[in-house]
Order: structure tokens, then sequence, then C-alpha cells
């Protein structure tokens, strides 16, 4: 009898779980009460006080739920490793692109993440949760890059701290584009080239492709438009 209790606790979270996505990314999340996510599952207020403290909570366990698997296959294969080699480091990253593509339930929640939610009022205490997943996010690549660096994979003076943030910034920035417009581009086939493309990038050691700023460069920041050319140039 326990056991089906349990059970049967377990069907009721999952079922306000997806009627919580369903609605969250139709309407938005703040546009959703609770009341309007027990009517969706079926269930009585009281029901969604069982499981979820507020309507942040229940947010917070409905992105756990779908990206849990992405984040375990970001993790070290075994107990003895401490980082990611840089093809693991590549193969969780396109993971994540073609799991986006391909599974409905990730796709929704990186859809609310990303446009149906503000991060404030109820839905603040969030927003230092996202902080954080970046900042263990940036660590985790750079820990990868010290260990490619050690292996000689990698030349000895690159800045592992800005390759990291650098890295989070270009696959943020391709999800987020490709949200915003799903038949724009291929994201998995771009996405694991860029990320091919980037870590290359790291490994060459040879002269740069472009001579440092200038004095004068950095004296025009934010007095010219982008597009804009210098006399000395033209």
């Amino acid at each position: 009898m326990a056991r089906k209790t349990k059970l049967e606790a377990q069907e009721t979270r999952n079922s306000l779980l997806d009627a919580a996505e369903l609605l969250f990314q139709e309407r938005g999340v703040s546009r959703c009460s609770l009341q309007d996510i027990a009517l969706a599952a079926g269930v009585t207020r009281g029901a969604i006080y069982w499981h979820f403290q507020d309507k942040a909570e229940l947010f917070n366990a409905m992105m756990e739920r779908a990206t849990m698997p992405l984040e375990e296959g970001m993790q070290p294969p075994s107990a003895e490793a401490s980082c990611l080699t840089l093809a693991e480091l590549r193969w969780g990253l396109v993971n994540v692109f073609h799991t986006t593509m391909h599974n409905e339930r990730t796709r929704r929640v990186f859809e609310i993440a990303m446009q149906k939610v503000e991060y404030s009022g109820e839905m603040q205490a969030l927003q230092e949760r996202k902080l954080a997943s970046h900042r263990e996010w940036r660590e985790q690549n750079r820990a990868a890059f010290d260990h490619a660096i050690h292996l000689g994979q990698l030349p000895a003076g690159l800045d592992t701290r800005v390759a990291a943030v650098a890295l989070v910034a270009l696959v943020d920035g391709l999800l987020h584009q490709w949200m915003m417009d799903q038949s724009s581009f291929d994201l998995l086939a771009v996405g694991q080239t860029s990320v091919e493309g980037f870590l290359t990038g790291l490994a060459l050691n040879a002269r740069t492709l472009l001579p440092p700023m200038s004095e004068q460069d950095h004296a025009r920041l934010g007095k010219e438009g982008i597009c804009r050319r210098s006399n000395e140039t033209r």
C-alpha cells in the first residue's frame, strides 16, 4: 500500500510538472498561477503545496527534470577523473545541441527559460541558481583547458579563464539564436562546427591574425558607429 501511495505521489508530481511546462510555454511564467497549473493537472491546489513550496520551486524542479540528463553528460566519466578531456567536453556540448533539437521537453524548457520568464518578484531567487550554474559551467571549461595544457594539447600561455568564458558565450549564444528562429540554421551541425573550430583555435600557437589595438583604437571606443572607419583606414 505504501509503495502504491508513493507511486501515486510521483505521478501527481509529474503531472504538475507536465502542466507547468505547457502553461509556461503558452502564457509565460508570470501569467500562470499555481491554481492554473493545478486545474490543468486535474488536482487541487493543495496537491501543489504538498510537492512544492511555491512557483519558484516548481519552476526549478521543472528545469532540473529536463536538464539533469544533459548535466550528467557533462560530468567526468569516472570517479578517478577530476575533469573532462577536450573530446569529452566536445561530446557533452554536441549532445546539448542534439538534445535541444530532437527532445521536445528539453526544447520546451529552454524556450521557457530563455524567452518566457522574468527573474523578478517570486522568481528572483532563481537568478542566483542561474548564475551559479553558469559559474560552474565556466569552471568546468577552465578545468578541462588546464588539463589539456598539462597534456600538451593546448599552449601553456593560454588564458584559460578567458577561454572558459568565451566557450560559454559561444554555446549560450547559439542556443539563444536557434530558439528565436529554429528554421534559420541546423543547430547540431553549426554547433558542432563552431565548438570544434573554437577548440582548434585555442590550440593554434602561431602569429596572431590581428595586431594589438592601438591607443587610437581604444580612444575611439564608444565614439563611432561599429561600421564607420577612421580616415587612417580608408
